[in-house]
């Protein structure tokens, strides 16, 4: 029978090879263990929420590097578009400055109105906790 820390090292290898899009063979491969067994630890609540744990994580992580090099990508999309740039890529770096604007703007919009929803629906359940509904 295994150890519980030879069982864990063996979760904690499989879940990040899980994390990092792993086939269940090739996950179970770089684990150790049998494909059966990743099949029932993925079948498990406690395996399946530390699983979406560790992929919330790794998305954060790759979210705040791609935040960290925006900055430089504008600053090279905005010098493609000068003049002596050949017209077909001062298009697209126009192109590319438009539509992440777009997105971008789309996004604080959308983040700004979900936050403001959010206070309300916090605010309606303060009132009704309080028994002050109308």
């Amino acid at each position: 029978m295994a150890t519980s820390s030879g069982r864990r090292k063996a979760d904690d290898r499989l879940l990040m090879a899980l994390a990092c899009g792993a086939t269940v063979e090739s996950a179970a491969r770089q684990a150790g263990v049998a494909e059966n067994t990743v099949y029932r630890r993925l079948r498990e609540p406690e395996f399946k929420a530390r699983l979406r744990t560790i992929q919330a994580d790794i998305l954060q992580r790759t979210a705040a590097a791609l935040t960290a090099a925006a900055t430089e990508s504008v600053r090279t999309l905005l010098e493609l578009q000068k003049p002596g740039t050949p017209p077909a890529t001062r298009l697209g770096a126009a192109r590319a400055v438009l539509e992440i604007g777009l997105k971008i703007r789309e996004i604080v919009d959308l983040e700004a109105r979900i936050a403001a929803l959010e206070e309300q629906l916090d605010a309606d359940e303060g009132r009704i906790a309080h028994g002050s509904v109308a």
